[in-house]
């Protein structure tokens, strides 16, 4: 009777278990900001299976617990040894092949996200072609093969120390990102200097941009707004002022402000970085550390 109990108990608990998992999961998407792309919502899908999974194991460890301190607790006055524990296969096997299980479907998933993205210029494939027998040896290259999923609009971003350039189709030039909404759009992102990354919390992409390369990758807006663009890495002194306004517009707004972009003439945009340093007092005390001077202001058709 009592191990029919103590089953019934068990299959109670499992199923509370199971439904408090899944509510904290769900609970889990209102810890982020907003999404703004597709690719936003596949993450945060991702995110919120694992805070279930995460939860599951926590109740189920804190049950176990409660249970065993309520129903194990030795009598008064009893200081003897429990009886000795032996290891059980089917427990180890369990306890093993699920967790793997799991590390690979989460692996799985994040692989396919990274396919969403498409992200290249991190590992370049490179095919070699060898030299024909007229040519001479040192005719041997190396090039690399591009091979990105179709976009609706390509756009360049050159991160310097310490400012964002936006280059769109008819080399307009602006230091405001403008993304059409619910049309999938390719970056191509160079540093001219040192790393740096690309990181808009609403998108769910923190992007990695490495001097000497092209790093692109795919992304498709889903709601309309204006969102901040910072640099994720430590890029130098003036790092924090490197921000950037990211507008999410609908196709016919977006074409407007790139009509009038066109139309205007290439001026320096305004650069807190650059300005910040030429404000500074050149009698005040430094600190000792090399400064690297900001980049001069990028000339752009459309100034922020």
């Amino acid at each position: 009777m009592m191990k029919v109990f103590n089953l019934l108990l068990l299959a109670v608990f499992m199923a509370a278990n199971t439904v408090a998992s899944k509510w904290v999961g769900a609970q889990a998407h209102s810890w982020m900001p907003s999404q703004a792309t597709a690719e936003a919502t596949q993450v945060d899908d991702l995110f919120s299976f694992l805070v279930a999974v995460g939860s599951f194991i926590f109740f189920s460890i804190a049950g176990l617990i409660s249970y065993s301190i309520l129903t194990c607790r030795a009598p008064e006055g009893d200081f003897s040894d429990a009886s000795a524990a032996r290891g059980n296969a089917k427990i180890e096997i369990l306890w093993t092949a699920i967790p793997t299980l799991l590390v690979l479907w989460v692996a799985a998933q994040s692989y396919k996200i990274y396919q969403e993205i498409n992200i290249e210029g991190l590992t370049p494939v490179v095919h070699l072609h060898l030299p024909a027998i007229s040519e001479p040896a040192y005719a041997a290259k190396a090039t690399v093969r591009s091979e990105g999923k179709p976009a609706a609009e390509q756009i360049e971003v050159v991160a310097q120390q310490w400012a964002w350039l936006f280059r769109y189709p008819g080399n307009v030039t602006s230091t405001e990102l403008h993304l059409p909404v619910s049309q999938t759009v390719r970056l191509a992102m160079q540093s001219q200097d040192v790393l740096h990354g690309f990181y808009i919390p609403e998108f769910r992409i923190k992007q990695d941009i490495i001097p000497n390369r092209t790093i692109t990758f795919t992304l498709t807006p889903l709601r309309t707004g204006k969102y901040q663009l910072r640099d994720s890495q430590f890029s130098g002194t003036y790092f924090s002022l490197m921000e950037a306004d990211v507008y999410v517009e609908s196709p016919a707004a977006y074409s407007q402000w790139l009509a009038g972009a066109a139309a205007g003439k290439p001026a320096p945009a305004t650069n807190p970085a650059f300005s910040e340093h030429q404000s500074q007092p050149h009698s005040a005390p430094g600190s000792g550390w090399p400064t690297v001077a900001p980049a001069p202001p990028p000339v752009v058709n459309h100034p922020s």
